[in-house]
Order: C-alpha cells, then structure tokens, then sequence
C-alpha cells in the first residue's frame, strides 16, 4: 500500500512538474508576443506623428496661397463669401417613390405572358 501511494505520489509530482514547466514556456511567449505588440504599437504612434507633422506642414496657408496664385488659371479657387450659402428650404428635394409604381418599360424575357396579354 505504501509503495502505491508513494508511485501516484511520484507520479502526480511528475505531471504537476510538467504541467509547470509548459505554463512557464507559454506565459514566456505570451510576454515576448505582448513586447512586439507594444513596440509595434510605438512604432505606428511616432509615424503617425510624423504624418501628421508633415500634413501640418504642407497645410501651411502660406505654401496654400503660393499654390493657388500658382495655378490659379487652371484652377480657379476663389474665397468663400456668405452669399454663396443657401437656406436648406431652397433646395429642390426630390419626391418620395410611390409606394407601388409599376414599371412601364418592363419586358417579359421568360416567355410566359401571352402575347395579346400586357405586364402589369
């Protein structure tokens, strides 16, 4: 009986070690994957300062004007001015469907209508 107990015990040891020695090595690659996602994640955040920095940049409303009096013949970019702007109630809103309408202009490809007969 001792030697029973002393064998499940040896043998519980044993699985309670491997079972330790896998959670150790996958605890460590989750740590490793977790570093890369982090130094991904840093990498993204500075080019995305950089962007916007450089967007910044080419905004400036000097290099703005530069372009537009140097391509002002081709495109011609005026100032906005107030009395370029409408009421929402002046615009021609189109009608709503009907709720069945049917179309005039449908032909029977499948051949089943009669020929004296009209679609609907």
């Amino acid at each position: 009986m001792r030697l029973l107990i002393a064998v499940v015990t040896l043998l519980s040891i044993m699985a309670l070690a491997f079972w330790a020695y896998r959670e150790n090595y996958a605890t460590q690659a989750s740590l490793r994957e977790m570093e890369r996602l982090q130094q991904e994640i840093g990498d993204l955040r500075e080019a995305l300062t950089l962007q916007k920095a450089e967007w910044a940049y080419l905004n400036r409303p000097e290099r703005l004007r530069d372009l537009v009096a140097l391509n002002f013949e081709r495109v011609p970019l005026l100032p906005l001015d107030p009395g370029q702007f409408r009421k929402v109630g002046d615009v021609a809103m189109p009608l709503p469907p009907l709720p069945f309408a049917p179309d005039l202009n449908a032909v029977d490809v499948s051949g089943t209508l009669p020929v004296n007969e009209e679609p609907l």
